[in-house]
């Protein structure tokens, strides 16, 4: 039974969601294929990244909690979070965003936005010496200067929002992974390559990680959802 463990917690992580994308007062199941495409997309980059940290041992997995399927140095469960953990996140934001007006929230995208890449930079400087901190750092502030600054978008304010109610999830299901009520962790790090702050088992990068992530995501979503619409009009 503990060979299932990141199974069940995938799967638990998105059976809710996936269920009520069918309800008719969403019907999420619509957006499937756009979300699929996005999800992919950035997929590709954050897989590489993960490859390339477990290849050198910035992190590893503890295989008696996974099936035992490993490609590319990954578990399968590993590449099946590219795409679980993302869908409850876009489906929670497609949510929210459908049924609250919620556009006001954008006047706070500069402050979010420069306070956000002012922190990265001081830590990425501070722990330029520890991969994960540092290329964490660099990539979030790429991705806000390249979201705020050249595409201009007016989301991330609401992106944020979602992301930090997302946190009551988050907690819980990495704080599984990383070892929280199991005698050991499913996924391991090497303290000489974070800055060694968790919340609970959690190392804190790990959040900003996702949240880099779910802004790819939902803004190829976006991209791909709005060419679905004008496809079928």
């Amino acid at each position: 039974m503990m060979q299932y463990t990141y199974s069940l917690i995938l799967f638990f992580t998105v059976v809710i969601c996936f269920v009520a994308s069918f309800d008719k007062r969403l019907r999420f199941d619509r957006e499937f294929v756009p979300f699929l495409k996005a999800s992919v997309i950035v997929a590709l980059f954050f897989i590489a990244w993960d490859v390339w940290f477990t290849s050198r041992g910035v992190w590893w997995f503890n295989t008696k909690y996974t099936l035992g399927i490993v490609l590319a140095g990954l578990p399968l469960e590993e590449w099946l979070f590219f795409i679980f953990i993302p869908f409850s996140c876009v489906f929670t934001y497609f949510c929210l965003d459908k049924f609250f007006r919620w556009q006001h929230l954008s006047a706070f995208n500069n402050i979010i936005v420069f306070v956000s890449i002012i922190v990265c930079a001081v830590v990425a400087l501070r722990y330029a010496d520890r991969i994960y901190t540092l290329v964490t750092a660099v990539v979030t502030i790429l991705t806000l200067l390249v979201f705020h600054f050249v595409m201009r978008v007016q989301w991330i304010s609401q992106a944020s929002l979602v992301f930090t109610v997302l946190m009551l999830g988050f907690l819980p299901v990495n704080g599984i992974l990383t070892g929280t009520g199991l005698e050991s962790p499913i996924v391991n790090y090497n303290p000489a390559d974070f800055m060694g702050i968790r919340v609970l088992t959690i190392p804190i990068e790990d959040a900003v990680y996702g949240y880099t992530q779910f802004l790819w995501v939902l803004y190829f979503f976006k991209k791909f959802q709005t060419r679905a619409h004008d496809s079928n009009s």
